[in-house]
C-alpha cells in the first residue's frame, strides 16, 4: 500500500494568511480591516515547516498532492511568490527524493504529474514525459455533501477510468465520508459496480495503456503486451469493424466470460446485397457480437495479436 498526503496550500484559519477573493471573508469588511496586517511570508514559514513534518515524521511518501495556486484568478489571489514555491519544491526534493509530486504550485515545467479536474481531456497530456491523472468525484463535490444529486453512473466511472488509461493516464476518484466518517450507501454501491467490473477487467487497465490503432466510433483501445482491448462504450448492433487489424488477431473473446467472438476479414470485392454487407477494406476486421449487450457496465473484447513481422 503506498501512501500519499494531500496537501492544502490555503489555510483559512490562519491568523497571517490574508484574505482573498476565495476566502470565505472575502465580503466581510469588519473581517478585511481587522486582517489588514497580515504578512503571508509569516504563512509560508508555517507552511514549510507544515510539509517538513509531514516529510520526516511518517517514513517514505509515495505522492505529494499540493491544492492550489490562483494567481489573477481573483482579488489577492496566490501563487509562487506567496507560497516561495521553488524553495519548498526543493525542500521536498531533498527530504524525499522519490516522492511524486503534482502541479499546482505555480511553477514553470513543475511537478511530475498533471492533475485536469473535472473533466476529460481530449487527449494524451503526456507528451513531456510527465504522467498525468484526471481528478474526479463520485457526485459533484470533493466533501461530502448531502443535497449534491449530481451522481455519475458507475458505468460513466468505468467509461471515464478506461478513457483515461487509453490516453496514457489515470483516474483519481474521489470518495467524501459523512460528518461520521462513513461512506453514505449510494457511494459503497458505486464503488460494489466498479469492483465487481474490475473482478472481470482489470487486466484491461492495471498495466495497460495506449494502443498505436485508431479505434472506431464509441469505444476505445488499451493494449497491455500482446493483448489488445476493445472497449465498447456503446453497443452495436452485430458487428463492430476494426481498422488496422486484418491479419493482426489470432482469436477475440469477451472478458468478462471468455466466450469467443467470431472475426473476419470480409472480401473487400464484395457487393453489398439485401442482407449482406459488402466489404471494408482488405485491412479492416470485423466481428460479429450477439445482438444484445452482455449485462456488464462496459463489454470489453480481448484481442489475441500475432507477432510483428
Amino acid at each position: 500500500m503506498k501512501i500519499g498526503f494531500y496537501h492544502s496550500l490555503l489555510d483559512w484559519h490562519h491568523p497571517e494568511f490574508p484574505i482573498d477573493g476565495m476566502h470565505p471573508q472575502r465580503d466581510d469588511e469588519q473581517a478585511q480591516a481587522a486582517a489588514k496586517g497580515r504578512d503571508v511570508s509569516r504563512y509560508a514559514d508555517y507552511l514549510h515547516g507544515q510539509v517538513r513534518e509531514l516529510l520526516t515524521g511518517y517514513g517514505p511518501v509515495d505522492y505529494l498532492f499540493f491544492d492550489f495556486s490562483y494567481p489573477g484568478r481573483t482579488w489577492g489571489g496566490k501563487g509562487r511568490d506567496d507560497w516561495r514555491s521553488g524553495e519548498l519544491l526543493a525542500l521536498v526534493r531533498s527530504l524525499q527524493p522519490d516522492v511524486v509530486v503534482n502541479d499546482r504550485l505555480d511553477l514553470e515545467l513543475e511537478g511530475d504529474v498533471l492533475t485536469p479536474e473535472q473533466y476529460q481531456p481530449t487527449s494524451s497530456l503526456s507528451g513531456d514525459g510527465r504522467l498525468w491523472e484526471a481528478c474526479q468525484t463520485l457526485n459533484g463535490s470533493w466533501g461530502y455533501d448531502r443535497d449534491n444529486l449530481d451522481w455519475k453512473t458507475p458505468d460513466q466511472l468505468i467509461r471515464m477510468l478506461v478513457d483515461g488509461v487509453s490516453k496514457d493516464g489515470n483516474l483519481l476518484l474521489n470518495v467524501g465520508p459523512t460528518g461520521r466518517g462513513e461512506f453514505e450507501p449510494r457511494a459503497v454501491a458505486t464503488l460494489d459496480a466498479i469492483g465487481r467490473w474490475m473482478d472481470q477487467h482489470a487486466r484491461s487497465v492495471y498495466g495497460a495503456g495506449p494502443a498505436p490503432y485508431v479505434p472506431p466510433p464509441d469505444t476505445r483501445y488499451t493494449q497491455r503486451g500482446d493483448r489488445l482491448y476493445l472497449h465498447l462504450f456503446a453497443w452495436p448492433f452485430r458487428h463492430v469493424h476494426l481498422p488496422g487489424l486484418a491479419g493482426r488477431v489470432r482469436f477475440a473473446q469477451f472478458l468478462h466470460d471468455g466466450s469467443e467472438i467470431p472475426a473476419e476479414v470480409i472480401d473487400p470485392a464484395r457487393q453489398a446485397q439485401n442482407t449482406t454487407m459488402s466489404g471494408l477494406g482488405a485491412d479492416v476486421l470485423t466481428l460479429t457480437l450477439p445482438v444484445r449487450q452482455p449485462d456488464v457496465a462496459v463489454p470489453v473484447v480481448e484481442l489475441f495479436l500475432e507477432p510483428q513481422r
